[in-house]
């Protein structure tokens, strides 16, 4: 559980500093690249919250 929070943190980080360094440059791979992060970013929270439903379900 703690990968996934940390993966889910880094992913975010990642995808704001493409985003800022979108607005601070105005080139279009920094903006492409953050929303491929904040994809995958995504993609991360749903597996957490995933493994985190299974695990409880299978507790119950």
């Amino acid at each position: 559980m703690l990968i996934f929070r940390w993966l889910l943190f880094i992913l975010l980080i990642a995808s704001a500093l493409c985003f800022v360094f979108y607005l601070g440059t105005g080139r279009p791979h920094y903006k492409r690249w953050g929303f491929v992060i904040l994809k995958w970013a995504v993609i991360a929270g749903l597996a957490f919250f995933a493994v985190l439903g299974l695990s409880r379900f299978m507790l119950i």
